[in-house]
């Protein structure tokens, strides 16, 4: 259900050659994985495909770490907001059927809902709508362990009034999704996890893709972890909260399937699949697009409680890469980025994980406030014994390592911090921007 940014990969030049198709080597795939598990800093566990061809399938780390049980590629983890692939795929499934408009409004199922006669399918598909997104609200963690029903999700919907005009731009809003997931219900007259089964589970027979934590088959169900000192269990959201915006479980392998099936018209047809992948402002309907060089892609990334994922379909080829995590210290880009690379024979290095032992005085010179003008960011640098914490005002504290005297890093977030102890600041380098921020 969290927003998970997902990286534009390495746009390179157009006039890049095309490489000759070679058969798929696992051995540096097997060691992007062995290198993650032996430093402890990724569970879970990831697939690639050609078209219906498993090409390969991995899984690492513990499924649930106080009983040691060990991850295997069969083990369910929550896919948080790929979910939201499925739904939309649902939705123009029933818009193929005359069931539903995508000009249809809002109004015509939650009237209450501020400007609902000027919010369509389409819209709420496209994160178009302006309605405002219950997991933002300040409160929200303090209620999505808890059951929910269909008025009190709308009432907060309501409450939040509207983020902007309908159609006049795009904003990321889990309470489309789970719109759409009581529009599907009402118009159908069958509940959600039923139309899941019966339109996407079965014909693509994905025997371990579920709404909700699998109830028969705990050997194969995963609990969720953060890490800050140490893997520390993450509660779970209830699922009557994310619904189709946030609610599924499932495998790679089966990930893999599902993104096979819809882009080879197993799910839906060629206009629909079409009107999935209509990018207006960055957004599709229930896809974004994932360039890597000159190949396009798409597909979706997920994150709720402990559980992170992406997954992705690139035409050229015919791939699918699906990976999700119940344990991430490391960032999900980076591995896709990988996986690509050794499936279109443009490899990338091995992650280095060495770090160096700092002095206590070469990390109480780090600790501090640092703050920035523009945009208006405060970082503070902690210890915590050996262990050096960075924190966002307003947001959970991480881990740093040490690479050098100088140089922190969060790789989960992609975080390198240079220190300028002269200076008395730092330079944070993330996701290709720069900021800089005095002490």
């Amino acid at each position: 259900m969290k927003r998970t940014t997902i990286l534009l990969f390495l746009f390179g030049s157009l006039s890049i050659p095309t490489l000759q198709a070679q058969e798929f080597d696992p051995s540096r795939m097997d060691s992007l994985m062995s290198t993650m598990d032996k430093n402890n800093n990724w569970m879970g566990s990831i697939a690639l495909s050609k078209g219906d061809k498993l090409l390969y399938k991995k899984a690492i780390g513990y499924a649930n770490l106080a009983d040691k049980k060990a991850a295997t590629t069969d083990t369910r983890y929550g896919i948080g907001s790929i979910s939201k692939t499925f739904t939309a795929t649902l939705v123009l499934k029933t818009v193929e059927l005359g069931k539903l408009q995508l000009n249809q409004t809002l109004s015509a199922f939650f009237k209450d809902i501020p400007n609902a006669e000027k919010i369509s399918i389409r819209q709420l598909l496209n994160h178009s709508s302006g309605v405002h997104s219950i997991t933002n609200d300040k409160d929200y963690l303090t209620w999505n362990t808890k059951p929910q029903t269909e008025g009190e999700l709308v009432a907060r919907m309501i409450k939040g009034g509207s983020e902007f005009e309908p159609g006049s731009k795009h904003e990321y809003s889990n309470s489309n999704y789970i719109l759409l997931t009581y529009i599907l219900e009402k118009v159908w007259k069958k509940n959600y996890p039923d139309l899941l089964d019966q339109y996407i589970c079965r014909p693509l027979k994905l025997e371990q893709t579920t709404f909700g934590a699998p109830q028969n088959a705990t050997k194969d169900r995963s609990e969720s972890y953060k890490f800050l000192h140490e893997w520390a269990v993450e509660p779970h959201t209830d699922s009557s909260i994310p619904l189709g915006a946030g609610a599924i479980w499932s495998t790679s392998v089966d990930l893999v399937k599902f993104f096979n099936g819809l882009f080879s018209l197993k799910l839906i047809n060629s206009s629909s699949l079409e009107e999935m992948k209509k990018i207006d402002s960055g957004y599709g309907m229930g896809l974004f697009q994932m360039p890597f060089y000159e190949r396009q892609g798409f597909g979706h990334s997920g994150g709720i409680d402990g559980y992170s994922s992406l997954a992705a379909h690139f035409d050229a080829d015919n791939y699918n890469v699906a990976l999700i995590s119940n344990g991430n210290n490391f960032n999900n880009n980076e591995i896709l980025k990988f996986s690509l690379g050794e499936l279109y024979k443009k490899p990338f290095p091995l992650p280095d994980f060495s770090m160096v032992q700092l002095t206590n005085e070469e990390i109480e010179s780090m600790i501090g406030a640092y703050k920035s003008e523009q945009p208006p960011i405060q970082i503070n640098i902690t210890k915590d014994g050996n262990k050096i914490l960075g924190q966002v005002v307003g947001q959970p504290a991480f881990q740093l390592l040490p690479k050098d005297k100088d140089t922190l890093v969060q790789p989960q977030f992609g975080v390198k911090i240079i220190f300028d102890r002269k200076e008395n600041r730092m330079t944070l380098h993330q996701n290709g921007h720069t900021l800089i921020l005095k002490k």
